[in-house]
This record gives structure tokens, sequence and C-alpha cells, in this order.
């Protein structure tokens, strides 16, 4: 249950109303930025229609309250011009590891000269061993701010702890939640408080209440600026790094008023195989892809092997946008059904 109060209600009407729930011995959570109370559905509400300081009462029957389309259809916000939501679609690009500052800067220019809008790239790397590429920290993410700055880029960049926190938040303009940390509730709470973006990967052994209840983590904190992203799931089966996803796409369409993008790269573990699951992606209607791409894939520090190169990438952003256009017109316009069958 949602409890959405009217911004004229007093700081008395709010705390009689608080004390009342609490007489219930039901626990409830405060969302003092969105002026609103989320808790568990009452076995008796008549009380609540008597208070004036209501606006509006929403009954969900999901555990994720906040994340559910029940609650809201659509999300929509602004990062710099670029524009996040449902409706629209966003590249996000560059390197697994920010490396050095000719290879950042040279993915930039190559990014910007696409038109895309959004960069990547790790300053601080969650590695299996502590012997590999750990990224190059605070001067990582100077680079990619001077690059991103340089040709109107918005940076995109993962968030390992709380400790960093603050450094991350002055370099990025979208803070990202990885696989391993969508389960760091802790982290996810403080995300809550803060007023830009995350990009909230699925777990590796995530189910989908999970994923959405990890959002919720951070909806529940005022911050509604969230992107869900399917990276891949571990399956028994090594012969792909992860198993991508593809159909919880349209299901988290009908569940979340969340924009979901897709990861390709992450998703196959293999840079031949980014191409048709980008593609998969978009026709079951991701709000975006993120794809790694590197001036030498060969030579990256880390996740070579995913890294596409610069014309692959080229090849993979038209054929999107091809795809976009096909879905556009795809029931009324026969010609579309013939392009997307010379794919």
């Amino acid at each position: 249950m949602i409890i959405q109060l009217n911004h004229n209600s007093t700081e008395t009407q709010k705390q009689e109303l608080l004390k009342k729930l609490e007489s219930l011995h039901t626990y409830y959570k405060w969302v003092e930025a969105k002026n609103l109370i989320v808790l568990p559905k009452l076995n008796d509400s008549a009380f609540l229609k008597n208070e004036s300081c209501i606006e509006y009462i929403t009954e969900t029957d999901t555990p994720y309250q906040l994340a559910s389309i029940q609650f809201k259809e659509h999300t929509s916000f602004n990062v710099k011009g670029a524009t996040i939501s449902k409706q629209s679609f966003q590249m996000i690009a560059g390197p697994c590891s920010i490396e050095t500052e000719s290879q950042i800067e040279e993915t930039a220019a190559f990014l910007a000269s696409l038109g895309i809008k959004f960069i990547r790239g790790g300053a601080y790397k969650p590695r299996t061993s502590p012997y590999s590429f750990r990224g190059l920290g605070l001067d990582g993410l100077k680079l990619i701010r001077k690059a991103a700055d340089k040709y109107d880029l918005r940076v995109v960049t993962e968030i390992m702890d709380l400790s960093l926190l603050d450094e991350v938040y002055e370099y990025t303009d979208i803070l990202q939640v990885g696989s391993r940390n969508m389960h760091n509730f802790s982290l996810l709470d403080e995300l809550g408080k803060i007023d830009k973006p995350i990009l909230l990967k699925r777990g590796m052994h995530a189910r989908v209440n999970e994923w959405l209840l990890a959002a919720e983590y951070i909806l529940s904190g005022g911050n509604d600026k969230v992107i869900l992203c399917e990276r891949g799931i571990r399956s028994f089966d090594n012969a792909t790094r992860n198993v991508m996803d593809v159909g919880v796409i349209p299901l988290i369409k009908e569940l979340s008023h969340l924009p979901v993008i897709a990861d390709p790269s992450h998703g196959t573990g293999q840079a031949s195989r980014v191409e048709a699951l980008s593609l998969a992606a978009v026709a079951a209607g991701a709000n975006g892809l993120l794809i790694e791409v590197h001036p030498n894939p060969s030579k990256a520090l880390s996740d070579a092997y995913q890294a596409v190169s610069f014309d692959n990438f080229k090849s993979i952003a038209s054929k999107v946008e091809a795809i976009r256009e096909c879905l556009k017109s795809f029931s009324s316009d026969q010609e579309s059904v013939l392009k997307l069958q010379s794919f």
C-alpha cells in the first residue's frame, strides 16, 4: 500500500497519521522526498478515508511497490539533455576499464562521431582475481570526465562501495551498480538519497522479484531515477559466459514503470555474439544497450574477449537503428518486414 500525502498537508497531520499506523504495529517506510508512505496492505484501512492529508492511496499486490507498474505507468528523466524512459532509446558504450588518456579520448571522439550520448568506463573494477587489472581509480575518473566534457558525452561508471560514493558522484552522470552489488543493501540505501540516476544491473543469480526489490531500496530512499540492466545470469552451462535473458525485457515492461536496458557484452562474454544479442534485445523492447567497445580489443586490460572494435560497433549501431525504424512501422508497413528479413 502506498499513501500519497497532499503537498499542503501539515507536519501535525503527518505525525498524527504516522502515530495511527504505529498503533497498528505495522512497519512502514516514510519517503520524505516524495511525501509518501509505503507499508504492507492493511486488513482494515477504512479509517484512512477520513484523513484529509491523504491525496490518494495505491493498492499493490507485489512485494515491490514503488517499482510496480500498479503504482506508476511511466518513468522518464533527463540526463544533460538526453532522455531516458520506457519510450526512449539510448546507447551507452565504452571500454570495460579506463586504461590511458589516449584510449578514453579516442573512444569518446569515436562515440561522439556516431551521435552516441553516453560513454562508459570503469575506474574501480571488481575482479575475481586480486592480480588482475583493477582500474586507475580517481585518475581514471578524471580522465573519463575530461574526455566526456570535450565531446559532450555523459559518463556512466560503477560505484563499488560506500567509501567511494563522494568521489564517483563528483565525476559521473549515472552511477552503475554492478551484478555483485545488487544485494548490497547498505549501498542501495545510500544511492536512494542522491539526485543522480542509478543503473542497476541484475545480479548473476537474481530472480526478477529480487532485482525489482533491489530497485525498491533506491526508490524508497527518494531517488526515482533508476535504470534496470539485464546483463545475463549464471547457469550450469559454461559454453557462454552468462545466459542473457532476452525474455525478461518485455516481462519487466509488464511489471514495472522503470526503463530497462540490456548488456549483451556481459550477456555473451564473446565479441562475435554481441551484435546478435543487441538486435534481439532491441526487438524485445529494450530502452537501450550497454556495450563494451575498445580501440584495440586484443590489448584491453579487462574483458578483452567481449569488447568489440570500433568497426564492429559502428555496424551494430547501424543495424540497431534499422531494427528500431522497422519496429516503428512494423504493423502497417510491409516494406519494414522485408528489411528485417534482409538481416
